[in-house]
């Protein structure tokens, strides 16, 4: 039988990659405000932060600085309007999620990107008949590290979280596939911040392209 009964993923920067449609919101905000583009590769490390990390990083703006709400509402309404332009799932991904489904291994995608963003984009890649569960980061009362959207996805998926695996590029995701008792991996192809390097995040596996999760992920328990 296979070492996980199911296998979920954080969606921006883990099973999807993002960043582009997010920092093209970003910059025409920037445009907007009569400034220069800011660098792509200056807002990739933050996509996963959402409107706080391209705002902070696009303009130097965080959450208590007063004109914030504005700019993170205009920001959010531009990337709603074009929220699947650019965005893909990350080479090999379609390999490693047909090779889940092959392996009779559900799968679902757990994420901090609230239902207002995370419905239409897995709708828009394909994505939505295919999960056995998506969380969003307002599904349930606490977001990533806690634990509590994890557990939930496990519940819908009908699995015991500790037959489960975590897949996230970020440090909360670690912290919250521990918190829920999951086993842990750590994409380190994603954007993973700017903080702790991933190799330091203390997950029980870390890939650096997502063909490496195949044989984790699908691998069988050893005979007794």
């Amino acid at each position: 039988m296979p070492t996980f009964d199911a296998v979920f993923f954080d969606l921006d920067g883990t099973l999807a990659d993002t960043a582009p449609d997010l920092a093209a919101a970003a910059n025409r905000l920037v445009v907007e405000h009569g400034r220069p583009p800011v660098d792509y590769a200056l807002l990739r490390p933050v996509a996963s932060h959402g409107a706080r990390g391209l705002i902070g990083a696009a303009f130097g703006k965080t959450p208590e600085d007063p004109d914030f709400p504005a700019l993170r509402d205009a920001f959010l309404n531009y990337y709603e309007a074009d929220i699947a332009v650019q965005t893909r799932l990350f080479d090999g991904m379609e390999e490693v999620l047909a090779a889940l489904e092959a392996a009779g291994i559900r799968w679902g995608i757990v994420t901090n990107k609230i239902a207002r963003f995370t419905t239409p984009l897995v709708n828009a890649i394909g994505l939505a008949p295919r999960a056995a569960a998506v969380v969003s980061g307002d599904t349930t009362p606490y977001p990533k590290p806690h634990p509590a959207p994890l557990l939930h996805a496990a519940q819908v998926s009908g699995v015991d979280p500790s037959r489960c695996a975590y897949v996230g590029d970020d440090l909360r995701d670690i912290q919250a596939g521990k918190a829920a008792g999951m086993a842990t991996i750590t994409a380190a192809y994603g954007y993973c911040g700017e903080g702790e390097p991933p190799e330091r995040w203390g997950g029980d596996h870390l890939v650096r392209h997502p063909s490496e999760l195949i044989p984790l992920l699908t691998a069988a328990v050893p005979a007794a």
